[in-house]
C-alpha cells in the first residue's frame, strides 16, 4: 500500500468515526432534550486544542530539522570520506586507502541504508572497514613535511567521517519521537476531537461537518509525525545519494 493511500485512509477513517460519533450524540441529545451548546465546554475545547496545536507544531518542526540534519550529515560524511582518500592518494598506501574508502561507501549505501530505512540494527561491518581504513592511513610512511601534512589531513578527515557516522546511526536507531510525546500527541488529539462532539451548534449537519474536518486534520498531522520520525524511511526517506556520488568520485 502506497504512502498516499495510507494517509488518505487515516484521514477518511478519522473523519468518518468522528462524524458518526457526532451524529449519535446529536440524536441522543435531541431525544433527551439536552442543551446542545455549552459555553464552558467551548472554553475547555479552545484550551485543549490550542495546547495540542502548539505541541504538534513543535514536534513537526523538530522532525523537519532532524531530516535536514540527517541529509546534511550524509553529505558531510561522504565528502569527508572522499577528502580523506584524496589526501592519502600521494602516500605509499594511497591505493589501499582508496579501495577501502570505496568499500566503506558501498557498505553504507547498499547494506546499511536498507536497514536504517526499515528501522533494524546496523552490524559492525562498517565500523570494521573504517577501523582498517584508519590503520592503513596511520601505517603509511611519511618521509617529508608535505607527506606528513597529507597524512595528517587524511586522519583529520577520517575522524570527521567517524563523527558523522555516529550521528547517523544514532538518528536511525533512537527514534525521533519519544513514547511519552507520542502518548501526549494521541491522547491530546482524542480529547481535542471528543470535546466538540459533546457540544454543538444549532445545525446538526454543520456540526458534524466541522467535527469531521477537525478529526481529519488531527489524523493528518499525526500521520505526518509518524512518517517523519525516521529520517531514513517513511515519508522523509533521506536517500544514500551522497555515498553513491562518493563511489563515482573514488573510481
Amino acid at each position: 500500500m502506497s504512502l498516499y493511500v495510507t494517509g488518505v485512509l487515516w484521514v477518511v477513517g478519522a473523519a468518518l468515526v468522528a462524524g458518526g460519533l457526532a451524529y449519535l450524540v446529536r440524536r441522543l441529545g435531541a431525544r433527551d432534550g439536552v442543551v446542545e451548546n455549552n459555553e464552558a465546554a467551548g472554553q475547555v475545547f479552545t484550551l485543549v486544542a490550542g495546547l495540542q496545536a502548539v505541541l504538534l507544531a513543535f514536534v513537526l518542526i523538530s522532525l523537519f530539522d532532524g531530516i535536514s540534519a540527517a541529509e546534511d550529515g550524509s553529505y558531510r560524511e561522504a565528502d569527508n570520506l572522499v577528502a580523506a582518500a584524496w589526501a592519502a592518494a600521494s602516500l605509499p598506501t594511497g591505493s589501499d586507502v582508496t579501495a577501502q574508502a570505496r568499500q566503506y561507501a558501498r557498505e553504507v549505501a547498499t547494506r546499511e541504508w536498507p536497514r536504517m530505512r526499515d528501522g533494524t540494527s546496523v552490524d559492525d561491518a562498517g565500523w570494521e572497514t573504517l577501523a582498517r581504513l584508519r590503520a592503513t592511513i596511520a601505517a603509511a610512511p611519511a618521509t617529508d613535511e608535505w607527506m606528513i601534512d597529507r597524512k595528517t589531513e587524511a586522519a583529520d578527515r577520517l575522524w570527521q567521517v567517524y563523527q558523522s557516522r555516529q550521528s547517523r546511526l544514532n538518528a536511525a536507531s533512537s527514534g525521533a519521537v519519544n513514547p511519552v510525546v507520542w502518548l501526549a500527541l494521541v491522547a491530546g488529539g482524542i480529547m481535542a476531537v471528543v470535546l466538540p462532539i459533546l457540544f454543538g451548534g444549532p445545525k446538526p449537519a454543520t456540526h458534524i461537518l466541522i467535527v469531521s474536518i477537525f478529526a481529519a486534520t488531527m489524523a493528518l498531522l499525526l500521520f505526518a509525525t509518524q512518517q517523519l520520525q525516521n529520517p531514513y524511511g517513511g515519508g522523509a526517506e533521506v536517500s544514500p545519494t551522497a555515498f553513491e556520488t562518493a563511489l563515482d568520485r573514488l573510481r
